[in-house]
């Protein structure tokens, strides 16, 4: 099928799903070779794809399928993968849910917190005991100390993760799920907020909502929001993308309300 993405991938995939009917590609890839639905015999399933070389991309697929059993029902669950020399896939059940909205007013924000409090809730799981969170501390220096800890983080939070169905709310593409200080994912959630149009105070006033935020050390926040500023800051030198100037106007308003002098 045209929309496959080699002549051998459904050759790969057949055994589990049977004959292929149809291929709906996602707008939306988030770093996979492929992603879709595929309606089939066994199906339908929603397939991640990457090639099948050492590096980022397959270690965060193989990562991902790795935590899946951990995360289930927050993640939609996973049903099969598959690897050969070409082509490593992850085939997930299909879920009836839309895209959550972050701006101010929305009634999808209780919703939001309330999924980063399950997810705050689930237990480290021994796979990922090795899986440290290490993405900040070149923009931290001593400080990075202030981010370890034995949370499992998702760190992938913005609106196209973060699912809203009829009766529940799903935390969908686990990327890069990771070992760390607990408050990092409401930390994360803040930055989303204000770049969706909140207010600093505000955007932190539904972070309250969240457990680990309130626990959280003020000094390790304030680490927090001084290196990913100087993250987005190096990524908007290197990157002339909208949405980078945006994460970089809303971490820099972030650290403003916390009266961060950042260099």
């Amino acid at each position: 099928m045209k929309s496959l993405p080699g002549s051998g991938f459904e050759a790969l995939v057949r055994p589990h799903t049977g004959d292929l009917t149809e291929i709906v590609p996602t707008a939306r890839g988030n770093g996979s070779a492929f992603t879709g639905i595929i309606q089939c015999a066994r199906g339908p399933f929603f397939v991640k794809a990457v090639p099948n070389r050492p590096g980022g991309r397959r270690d965060s697929l193989i990562r991902e399928g790795q935590v899946n059993p951990h995360v289930q029902p927050i993640a939609p669950a996973l049903r099969w993968r598959a690897e050969d020399e070409a082509w490593v896939a992850l085939g997930f059940e299909v879920i009836d849910a839309r895209r959550s909205d972050f701006t101010p007013g929305s009634s999808d924000l209780p919703a939001i917190v309330d999924i980063l409090n399950r997810i705050a809730a689930v237990a480290l799981p021994d796979i990922a005991h090795d899986w440290a969170e290490t993405r900040w501390d070149r923009y931290a220096g001593a400080d990075a100390e202030l981010f370890r800890g034995d949370a499992l983080l998702y760190t992938d939070i913005h609106e196209s993760n973060l699912l809203i169905g009829d009766q529940t709310t799903w935390a969908v593409d686990w990327a890069w799920p990771t070992r760390g200080a607990a408050f990092i994912d409401p930390a994360l959630l803040v930055v989303q907020l204000i770049a969706a149009g909140h207010s600093a105070e505000g955007a932190e006033d539904w972070a309250s909502g969240c457990q680990d935020w309130k626990a959280a050390d003020p000094r390790a926040v304030d680490a927090f929001a001084a290196a990913t500023l100087r993250m987005w800051r190096e990524r908007a030198e290197r990157h002339d993308a909208d949405w980078i100037k945006a994460m970089l106007a809303a971490t820099q308003q972030w650290a403003d309300h916390r009266s961060l002098a950042v260099a």
